[in-house]
């Protein structure tokens, strides 16, 4: 769908020479009608990166390199399903757990904070001083350890951490997490809706569940109620951009892509 023209663009703060340079390129493909450029949602994301690419002063060459590479890429993943950002002066590609150098293909550390996953997303829980909490807590710590190199083991901890307290939030979100990652999708649904409280974070994750399930509409509800948790959130917003643009709804998806850069630059 090209449903989006240039004044579209330039709310997203991207030159014109942009634009020129990766139609050129072919990185990005409008259509014209009536003597204008419509342009589709994976042009927005293509020159959004772009341009936010080169404000980290990373050289056009390799800018035109790292998308050529991903357009090759043979699962076919769209790059509005992946997050780029500036790692120094390279180029660094995250998709769901995995983070890599495009040029050198050596998975990278120390990955820029503003490269934002749209994955779910696991959260550490300081030590409680009460004595009563002592015991779940360090199941938590446990389990949180294992995640990596023992994932059933985590699972099963954390699942006495909530037997022994249901509201341990960072356990719910945990456990559904690994749950989600095991396929085991309906158990992570009712663990992310089984406690009494739902925090933001918690929200997120099962609306990244969802939306992995086909459940857009329930994923669109539920990111939707996140932000309303915590408007910092942002990769909700980015979310929420994707799932309206398949929905063909693309003035909401615009509303959102725009949101999201707004808070990147804060």
């Amino acid at each position: 769908m090209h449903a989006y023209e240039a004044k579209d663009l330039e709310r997203l703060g991207v030159s014109t020479a942009t634009v020129r340079s990766l139609i050129r390129a072919g990185h990005v493909r409008p259509v014209s009608e009536a003597g204008r450029f419509h342009f589709s949602f994976q042009d927005l994301i293509v020159l959004r990166t772009a341009s936010a690419l080169q404000a980290a002063r990373i050289p056009t060459r390799a800018i035109n390199r790292a998308l050529t590479k991903i357009r090759s890429m043979p699962d076919g993943t769209p790059l509005s399903a992946r997050s780029i950002a500036a790692l120094g002066k390279r180029i660094a590609i995250k998709q769901g757990p995995s983070i890599w150098e495009w040029e050198s293909g050596q998975y990278a550390l120390g990955f820029e904070a503003s490269a934002k996953s749209v994955a779910a997303v696991k959260i550490i829980r300081e030590a409680q001083e009460s004595p009563a909490r002592a015991v779940a807590e360090a199941q938590f710590a446990d389990a949180f350890s294992r995640e990596e190199h023992d994932p059933i083991a985590a699972i099963e901890l954390y699942r006495n951490v909530l037997a022994a307290d249901p509201s341990h939030t960072e356990a719910r979100i945990n456990l559904g997490r690994l749950l989600h990652l095991q396929g085991r999708h309906e158990e992570a649904e009712a663990t992310y809706r089984g406690g009494a409280d739902a925090p933001a974070l918690l929200l997120f994750n099962l609306g990244v569940l969802l939306e992995d399930i086909m459940r857009r509409d329930d994923a669109i509800a539920t990111y939707r109620q996140a932000l309303a948790a915590d408007p910092s959130l942002i990769d909700a917003h980015f979310n929420l951009a994707r799932l309206y643009e398949l929905a063909g709804e693309p003035r909401a998806a615009l509303r959102h892509l725009l949101a999201y850069r707004r808070a990147q630059r804060s």
